[in-house]
């Protein structure tokens, strides 16, 4: 299991060795079932799809996009 979480650890003295092992086992295998999925990446707009959506709202290539174009960020 990845480390994403605190290490568990069971205090509970009238637990015996085993059931503690079992409760943080079955606690982990929690965590890890329901962590949500990574989703990918957003795929790069290409340069020409930039300038049709540019071209479409009537901006020029040096202004701000109205969708938040990472490219003009940098710049």
């Amino acid at each position: 299991m990845p480390e994403r979480f605190t290490r568990l650890r069971i205090v509970a003295p009238s637990a015996s060795p085993e059931e503690a092992a079992a409760l943080v086992a079955a606690l982990e295998r929690f965590l890890r079932e329901t962590t949500p999925a990574k989703t990918p990446a957003a795929p790069a707009r290409s340069p020409w799809q930039r300038a049709a959506l540019l071209e479409g709202v009537g901006r020029e290539p040096g202004e701000p996009s109205p969708w938040g174009d990472p490219a003009l960020a940098s710049r």
